[in-house]
């Protein structure tokens, strides 16, 4: 069987498409497709244990995603974790005393920050800071008290 150049240049633009279309989601599965289009403001917020939080995990109000985390440092003099989020602009109307809290989605899925809203007139700025704060629950950590309790007899 003969083949033609068109025919030839057919398949390998469907072998492109393919392989680009690959490319794409596993950019949007691992969360490194999505940017920031400059329309956001950074707020941060102090942790005891930031658990498996990472870089681009989400933050969200009520379950709808509102931000991504910027990046996660630790602050030698208080050895605490300092969180930075982006969050988007057009959720400009945060009360500045809301609390924030760190959530895992499932029992062993990725972990992602919740805020909560406060009652307060004054809305969240640019590298305004959440004073509330709920660090992780770390499974290992509710393990081994379990089993401690469970050994002393309790």
């Amino acid at each position: 069987m003969q083949h033609s150049k068109t025919q030839d240049t057919l398949v390998g633009m469907f072998v492109a498409v393919g392989i680009a279309a690959l490319f794409y989601m596993a950019l949007q599965i691992s969360n490194l497709g999505s940017y920031s289009n400059g329309d956001s403001y950074t707020v941060s917020a102090r942790f005891q244990n930031s658990g498996g939080l990472k870089i681009k995990s989400p933050v969200s109000l009520a379950g709808v995603k509102i931000g991504r985390v910027s990046s996660i440092t630790l602050d030698k003099s208080s050895h605490e974790a300092v969180v930075e989020m982006r969050i988007d602009s057009q959720y400009d109307n945060l009360p500045d005393d809301s609390s924030a809290s760190i959530y895992t989605a499932g029992l062993l899925g990725e972990q992602y920050i919740s805020i909560d809203p406060g009652s307060s007139e004054d809305y969240l700025k640019d590298k305004s800071r959440l004073d509330i704060t709920s660090s992780a629950i770390v499974l290992e950590e509710m393990i081994g008290k379990f089993m401690m309790n469970k050994a002393e007899g309790k």
